[in-house]
């Protein structure tokens, strides 16, 4: 079976065609806000056009506009393609490909928000499995929480900074790492915002 997996849920642009687990096809670069234009070009350029058998796609935590842009795509070219879809989550999947070098005790995986906040997540030591919800923290507040010496994801380096002490590991979520969490639960094609987000509709205000 091939699976197209889209994750632009961070600063990266990541997609990858499987086929029974295995890339044939994977284009992973960070783009920054750049998602919109680069997205389907990076499917186009894969293998058959990234024609696949099944869709996943990242629904966060991480960017707000990031989230929303890669569900829209995969959700228009399961539509269009008749495909089923399904989810997964920014920080299992980077917990996942941590896990291969974590030594032990819990594995934090953190992700770059907004007004000055991590989404941040703790794992068991084999990245299988969290051990905390979801959460949006200040850095300053979190700093104050966290023992962990390791820290993984995109908001490592902030929070070893904020504490002044520990090792932080830069890592992106990676849609050719997807084969690490495939046999984890999927989730609802809908976003994880992690957190309220910043701009509201007029009814979301209660207004009129």
């Amino acid at each position: 079976m091939r699976l197209l997996v889209i994750d632009t849920a961070t600063q990266a642009l990541s997609v990858a065609l499987l086929d029974d687990g295995v890339p044939i096809g994977r284009h992973h670069d960070i783009v920054g806000r750049g998602h919109a234009e680069a997205l389907l070009p990076a499917i186009a350029a894969l293998p058959d056009g990234g024609r696949a058998d099944a869709i996943a796609v990242d629904v966060g935590p991480g960017s707000f506009t990031g989230v929303r842009i890669g569900i829209a795509a995969a959700r228009a070219l399961a539509l269009a393609w008749n495909l089923p879809l399904r989810g997964y989550d920014a920080l299992s999947i980077i917990a996942a490909r941590a896990a291969r070098e974590h030594d032990g005790g819990p594995l934090i995986v953190t992700i770059t928000g907004g007004h000055g906040e991590l989404f941040w997540q703790s794992f068991t030591p084999d990245g299988r499995a969290p051990t905390s919800p979801i959460a949006s923290t200040p850095i300053a507040q979190l700093a104050g929480q966290i023992d962990a010496p390791t820290i993984y994801g995109t908001g490592a380096e902030a929070l070893v900074a904020a504490r002044g002490r520990g090792t932080a590991i830069n890592l992106y979520p990676d849609a050719g790492d997807y084969p690490l969490i495939d046999d984890l639960p999927g989730l609802p094609p809908t976003p994880i915002y992690g957190r309220g987000a910043d701009a509201k509709t007029m009814a979301e205000r209660g207004l009129s």
